[in-house]
């Protein structure tokens, strides 16, 4: 096999420049060739490589192959060998370690947010950072058809853009629609085009969202990415966010509740519901003995019909102790959906 471009760099490089080059790409090749086909189970000898560069049309010999991998190793990159009658390399320490690419692709994979496709093109990049046969191994593992997904093809361009707008500081402008009983798309008050600067993106219960201030709300608000339709970025500038805008607080009152008035409440709980209010709230929630069966938590939330169907769903491990406001609007809901309520 020759190599494509010679007729090209000959008059331009000279034989010798052209050895040189060639000399050159090949520990391109040997390092290629080790990121792709090789790992700690699957080891590779010199002759293996010789094979492999002689597909390419490389020159090399035993002595130029072990210089290339010892540049290698002198640049940084992480060659093992294996000691033997017959010297064995892999490549050792990649970008991501086995259990955090699994925990990557895992991620894409059941991502909502992300279409079946999006997520299989993703996944095939993330594969391309481990050898063949771990590639192979991750792949046969892979079950995307049953996995609900979005059909929004178009979101990932929207978060582009998005992010685009937070790196320059700039506004959005864009549709936002919603779904009628028909399942067909509505957009919101009759093709409003809300104006927008974004400060952050935040993925919650399976659903990625744009957080910032609303021009048209006249307040801070999310959006959903996936429900953003014919987004334009403008050259005005964006609304920055206060200075005593604290992310990890707005996503534990806002949205993990969604948007209500925000209530300091008292929940009354079993003791085996521990583990659910510090999923909910936090390690640092505020908590107190109530009884030898039940403990206090105190927290701040959205008091939402969102977080009473939380409570509701907790069949009365959770209850609300106070305040007043919050049990009478509770209660009111339970009425509104012709649920029975105990005096």
């Amino acid at each position: 096999m020759s190599c494509p471009y010679a007729e090209t760099l000959l008059p331009v490089l000279g034989r010798r420049g052209f050895v040189m080059a060639k000399k050159k790409s090949r520990i391109l090749y040997i390092k290629q060739f080790l990121e792709e086909q090789t790992d700690e189970a699957h080891p590779a000898t010199i002759n293996d490589i010789m094979l492999y560069l002689s597909d390419k049309d490389i020159p090399a010999s035993r002595k130029t192959i072990a210089q290339g991998i010892d540049m290698l190793i002198d640049a940084g990159v992480d060659v093992v060998c294996n000691k033997s009658r017959s010297n064995e390399y892999f490549f050792g320490e990649r970008h991501f370690e086995i259990p955090e690419l699994k925990l990557l692709i895992d991620a894409s994979q059941a991502s909502r947010f992300l279409t079946a496709k999006r997520s299989r093109t993703l996944i095939d990049k993330l594969l391309a950072l481990t050898s063949r046969y771990q590639a192979e191994s991750f792949a046969n593992g892979l079950y995307l058809s049953q996995q609900v997904k979005s059909k929004n093809e178009t979101a990932y361009i929207s978060a582009d853009l998005l992010l685009t707008a937070i790196n320059t500081k700039h506004r959005v402008r864009f549709m936002y629609y919603e779904y009628t009983p028909d399942k067909k798309k509505k957009y919101k008050h009759k093709r409003r085009i809300y104006e927008f600067s974004p400060w952050a993106f935040v993925w919650n219960n399976d659903s990625y969202y744009i957080i910032g201030h609303s021009e048209n709300h006249g307040k801070d608000i999310s959006f959903r990415v996936d429900r953003i339709a014919a987004p334009k970025l403008t050259d005005i500038p964006a609304v920055p966010a206060p200075k005593d805008f604290n992310l990890a607080d707005y996503v534990k009152s806002v949205f993990q509740m969604y948007d209500g008035k925000m209530l300091d409440v008292t929940l009354k709980c079993e003791n085996a519901m521990m583990k659910t209010i510090i999923d909910r709230f936090g390690e640092d929630v505020k908590t107190n003995i109530a009884d030898p069966k039940h403990f206090y938590a105190k927290v701040s939330v959205s008091a939402s019909k969102t977080f009473y169907g939380w409570i509701f769903g907790m069949d009365g491990a959770i209850t609300i102790e106070s305040p007043d406001e919050a049990v009478d609007a509770y209660k009111a809901m339970l009425i509104k959906a012709k649920t029975f309520v105990p005096e």
